[in-house]
């Protein structure tokens, strides 16, 4: 065999190994959504299974297993820790069952920024990682929760008042005297139809993309808390990831992280538009009561967190209670 022909197969030889390294550096995520696919908080997470399955050819790719439909709401967060899936676009509302501490992110006014500089996540996520979780990206921020009522409320009073809740304010609206009702989304439409509630807390956008807007007549003003809802994956698939992976995936994150803006400056203000055109009417308690309001809906979040996390809850409660 002459040189040429001889360093032209090995060539060959090591070009296929690369090829076939490369391969072996692809790890396939298997992906789901606690949103209906579509819908306003499930589009973001739609675009990025996307994006990184366009630019991560040889490293990452995702494959998306669906909405509620392929796993109920308050399903998902067992998924994920028991590995059915490897990551989920959810809430730590969700995930409060495996971490109670993760709900601090939306008892904070600390963006996602601030909170990545100043050690909080990090903090966070050492508790994550020890219940089988591992918080990667925020998908929401900016914007605040509201009540929506289809019955006058007038003072930081919801006795007689039976709201649909998650885990984020159930506790603030039992303390105003309400009835606390949890209802998966894709259920409180027909709660709301046949007066199973009079209303619900939910952040400002959404509520077109489930239809509610049909069945409600009030909302009530001052908002409360802050949006979250992120990226959550499960920490073994988040462990064994190689370098070259991990930041890659890191990038996709702070992309990802990115359109968060556009929640505050351009979507908030369009969707107060729509539902003043849908008929919904503000509600805006008085000073003295807007101050009772946020005070119970803040000391009564914090303080569920110190007594569902004795040990963590006053250091979190320190480093992102709002003054």
């Amino acid at each position: 065999m002459n040189f040429t022909r001889w360093t032209a197969r090995l060539s060959a030889a090591v070009l296929a190994l690369a090829a076939g390294l490369a391969c072996a550096q692809e790890i396939t995520l298997r992906a789901a959504n606690a949103f209906q696919e579509g819908t306003y908080y499930a589009r973001n997470f739609e675009r990025f299974i996307k994006k990184v399955n366009e630019e991560g050819k040889g490293l990452v790719r995702i494959n998306y297993v669906g909405g509620p439909k392929a796993i109920p709401t308050f399903e998902l967060a067992n998924a994920l820790r028991g590995g059915v899936v490897d990551l989920a676009n959810t809430t730590t509302s969700f995930t409060t069952g495996v971490v109670p501490e993760g709900m601090v992110l939306n008892y904070t006014n600390l963006t996602m920024a601030e909170m990545r500089r100043n050690g909080v996540l990090d903090y966070l996520n050492k508790l994550f990682l020890e219940k089988g979780l591992y918080y990667y990206a925020r998908t929401g921020e900016g914007t605040p929760y509201y009540i929506y009522s289809n019955k006058k409320i007038e003072k930081a009073n919801l006795t007689a008042i039976k709201l649909r809740v998650a885990p984020i304010y159930r506790e603030f609206f039992q303390k105003l005297g309400g009835t606390a009702i949890q209802i998966a989304p894709g259920e409180v439409y027909t709660a709301l139809e046949r007066g199973v509630v009079d209303g619900y807390g939910w952040p400002l956008i959404g509520i077109f993309d489930l239809g509610w807007h049909e069945r409600t007549k009030y909302r009530l003003e001052p908002g409360f808390y802050a949006i979250e809802l992120g990226v959550i994956f499960n920490a073994n698939t988040w462990r064994k990831l190689t370098p070259q992976q991990r930041q890659f995936l890191e990038k996709q994150a702070a992309w990802l992280e990115s359109l968060n803006a556009e929640m505050a400056t351009k979507d908030a203000p369009a969707e107060i538009r729509r539902q003043q055109d849908a008929g919904i009417q503000v509600i805006r308690l008085d000073d003295a009561e807007a101050k009772v309001f946020l005070k119970t809906a803040y000391d009564s979040a914090w303080n569920a967190i110190v007594a569902a996390s004795p040990v963590h809850g006053p250091k979190l409660r320190e480093m992102m209670a709002p003054n």
